[in-house]
This record gives structure tokens, sequence and C-alpha cells, in this order.
């Protein structure tokens, strides 16, 4: 059969290399020109800046991709354990180193607070049957109302209208350390507050296999599963936008007609695009029964992200390779973010420094960076082409006063993005940076489905679908969409 995969995420390439072994002949046709979608490579004045993702959590889905052609991930690219996972950092001037460690944890929540020793170990055990169900959720399909029906009692069980915050609350009393536990959503587009207690499950996840990064950065890990793909058979167009889903006079998928006026022919679709921009921009009205324009307007979208890619002609040494930096307000902040959909004057970062593992990202005696803040997505009054530039020098500023001395006099190369880069170049409805926000009532069966529920032979994969954002949510994806295809073709 012949099929036509639309974007090259992680969730794209991970669909188009498990359905090209699988025996079907497969496209992937992408806007930009080159692969990885959100992992896209910004590369400059002697820097490489990872564009998006820069955190593995479950090697093994890369591993099974590798080993459906006969091949080892360890030929292509090299993953490395990071240690911390993250350094955590409050206002107060404190730091929680966190690993995968268990006496490395103990002993730093025991300096916070000793009392919520105790309480961790009933956080984790309790956190290790949310895992249970959780995981088991990830990479199976909810086709029907019944796949949700049968776990509803253990939903229930295990109390899922919870908020991970409330969940992490109910344990810690040190707030700081409720922030610690509770900010994984963030990761995935989710607000702690809203995001059901099933996502605290990533803490365990991380436990279990830890934090990995491709050396050479993010990008050549979509490289190596790029030409993985290629050396499968596989045909991949850059720069090849779709205009539309084709469809034949009997209504059914014949293709997809790209931007250039181009017909590609297809039997089926799957698309890594924003689910909503398919719906909106490539699938016409009358084929929309239940994802109606006004149904999608309806549903609730991720918070959008300003992200700086600077490269210093110093090192930082004092800054790990991933470092979380917690604000002076959590829920305000959040509110400010998710809620009203303003531009607050304080913030919360990530701060990725690549260099900390791999040297070679920049030139000898440089770090390369980025430099992240989650912002409101387009839904609100914020005009991007005014606030971009204040709101970049505030947070240089910001790290400049506080971690980073005479920051602004060392950086020799910048590039930066804000929410309407995610709508304009990366096609994604309000500038959402992760999809359909991961609510309880956005989740497993109440979200989009992997298999199309208006559109024979078409398909979801990313982050907007089941299971949802994070590089093992959109890998699932394409592992969810290769069973289906294999049911029906």
């Amino acid at each position: 059969m012949k099929i036509t995969v639309i974007g090259s995420g992680f969730g794209g390439l991970s669909a188009a290399i498990r359905l090209q072994a699988s025996g079907h002949k497969v496209t992937i046709v992408e806007k930009r020109d080159k692969l990885g979608g959100r992992a896209y490579v910004y590369k400059q004045d002697g820097f490489t800046f990872d564009g998006g993702p820069t955190i593995i959590t479950a090697p093994w889905l890369i591993d099974e991709m590798f080993e459906m052609a006969g091949k080892k991930t360890s030929d292509h690219v090299k993953l490395v354990k990071i240690d911390p996972f993250y350094n955590i950092r409050f206002p107060d001037g404190t730091v929680f180193h966190y690993n995968d460690d268990k006496e490395n944890l103990l002993n730093q929540i025991r300096k916070f607070n000793a009392d919520d020793v105790e309480n961790y170990k009933r956080f984790a055990k309790d956190l290790g049957e949310i895992y249970r169900v959780g995981f088991e959720l990830i990479d199976q399909p909810f086709s029907s109302v019944w796949d949700m029906v049968k776990v509803v009692p253990e939903m229930v069980k295990l109390r899922s209208d919870r908020s991970v915050y409330k969940f992490t609350a109910r344990y810690f009393k040190d707030e700081r350390l409720r922030e610690a536990f509770s900010f994984h959503p963030l990761l995935i587009g989710g607000n702690p507050f809203s995001a059901t207690s099933i996502y605290a499950m990533i803490h365990e996840l991380e436990q279990k296999f830890g934090v990995w990064f491709a050396m050479g950065g993010t990008g050549a890990l979509v490289k190596a599963l790029g030409d993985l793909f290629l050396d499968m058979g596989g045909e991949v167009f850059t720069e090849a936008e779709v205009r539309k889903i084709s469809f034949d006079k009997y209504g059914k998928i014949n293709g997809v007609k790209m931007v250039s006026g181009e017909f590609l022919k297809a039997d089926a679709i799957v698309s890594n695009a924003d689910v909503a921009f398919t719906y909106l921009n490539l699938v016409p009205k009358r084929f929309r029964k239940k994802y109606t324009d006004e149904k999608i307007k309806k549903m609730t979208y991720s918070m959008s992200l300003f992200v700086i890619y600077f490269g210093t002609d110093r090192k930082y040494e004092n800054m790990a390779h991933h470092e979380i930096i917690m604000g002076r307000r959590y829920k305000g902040l959040l509110d400010e973010i998710f809620v009203h959909k303003t531009l607050a004057k304080d913030f919360s970062l990530y701060l990725h420094r690549p260099t900390a593992t791999d040297a070679s990202l920049a030139p000898e005696g440089c770090d390369s960076w980025y430099v992240l803040s989650p912002v409101p997505h387009l839904g609100g009054e914020i005009d991007w082409t005014k606030e971009a530039k204040p709101y970049r020098d505030a947070i240089i500023g910001y790290l400049e006063k506080n971690y980073m001395p005479e920051l602004s006099k060392h950086i020799v190369s910048e590039h930066r993005i804000d929410p309407l880069h995610f709508q304009n170049d990366l096609n994604s409805y309000l500038g959402n940076a992760f999809g359909v926000e991961p609510t309880l009532m956005q989740s497993a069966w109440l979200r989009p489905h992997n298999k199309s529920e208006d559109v024979e032979n078409l398909y979801f994969v990313g982050a907007g679908t089941h299971p949802g954002a994070g590089l093992p949510g959109v890998m699932s994806s394409g592992k969810i969409v290769a069973k289906l295809i294999g049911k029906a073709f």
C-alpha cells in the first residue's frame, strides 16, 4: 500500500519507519528544508543549536526501529545518560540536583525538609501504581469508547481527576519539593495545576530508564532515523508543503496536493502535522462531521514557547546540561500563561547547555545554549512583533544577574523563535507548541484519535493525538498507527 506521511517529526519518522518495515511504500513530505519537525537544527557561526526536544526518556523505542532493519542504534547514533538529569534552581538560591540515584534523591530532599524523606517514599510507592496503569496505555490505541471503559475503574481508583500538583502536594510539605516533583507536565505542554495526575508518571519513567542525550545533538538522532528510513527504501521530499488532502469522487482519500502543484497518489495519509491545522486547512468541511471548525476551536491547546538560541565565547561550567530555573511564582505564573494568556513580567526557564556533554556543538572554548520560556499561545492579545525584543532582553538580563556573569558581553551568536514561528513555520493552530492540552477531558479516548473518526484512511501521529507530547508519546503514536494500518490493510 502507498502511504504518505505529512511531516517528519519523531512521530512521523516513527510511523514511516515502522510502515516501511511492514512492506508498505512510504513517502515523507516535509515543509521545511530538512527533517525533524520541532527537532529542527540551526547551525550558525560554528554553533549547533537543537531547535526543540532535547530530553530522551524511552531509548528502547528508538532501539525497536533500528532492530526492524536488523541494525543497532549504537552503530548509528550514540546515546549517553545525563547526570544530573536536571538542576532545579529556586529563587532563594537552593538547588535540587535531580537524578535516578535514590540515595542522592533522599539526601537532596533531606536538605530541603527532613520530614519529606518519608513522604517521598510514599509518593514513589503510589506513583509506581500510576505508572503501571498509565504506561500500559502509552502504545495502545483508543479507537472506541470501550477502550476507555475498560480503564475507567482503575483511573477512578487512582484519582485521575486530581491534577499533578494536587497529587504531589498530598505528600510534600516543602513548596519547593512540590514544584520539583510536579513541573514535569510542562515538558509536554501541560499545566501542573490542570494536567491529570496520570502524567505524574513522567517522574517514574525517568527513574526507571534515565534521561539520555544523543551525541551530536537531537539532530543527530533525526539524521540517523532519516538515514534508516531511506536505507529501508523510503522516499523523502523536503521543501514540500501540502496544500490539501485529495479525495476521489466517492469521498475516499487518493493522495495529497502540494503547494507546488504536484499531486502525490496515496492510499492512506499519516499526518504528523498539528491535528487542528490538518482538519481546518487540509480536510474540506464536508468531510468533517465530528471535527467541525466549532469543535476544534472549542478544544484547549497547550502553551507556546519563547526560545533564545545563543552561543557564548566562554564556558559557564557552573551550569549543568539541563537547568530548570523556577521563578518566584508558580501557580500565579502558570495562571497567566494558561488561563489569562497574558505576558508576565517574571518567568520560569529551561536552560539547555549541550556542550556540558558534547563540546563538538560549539567552537573550542565556547558554549552552545538555548533558554526556553513557556508563554501563552496566540489566543491572547500579545503582539510578539513588539514584545519579542524586550522579553528577550529581560531573560538575558535575569540570567546575567543571577547565574551567568557578564552574559550579554559574551554572546557571539543568537537566534530566537516565538509563538509566531509555531504558527507560521510549523503550522500550529494558535501557535501552540505541544498540540491539544493534556487535561483529563482531553486524554486517552477523549483526545483526537490516532485514526480519524471523520475520514477513512487518515491517521494522526505526534503531540496532538494519543498518547501526547514528549518523545515517548510521539514515538509511541507512530507505533500505534503502524499497528492500526497493519490491521486495516
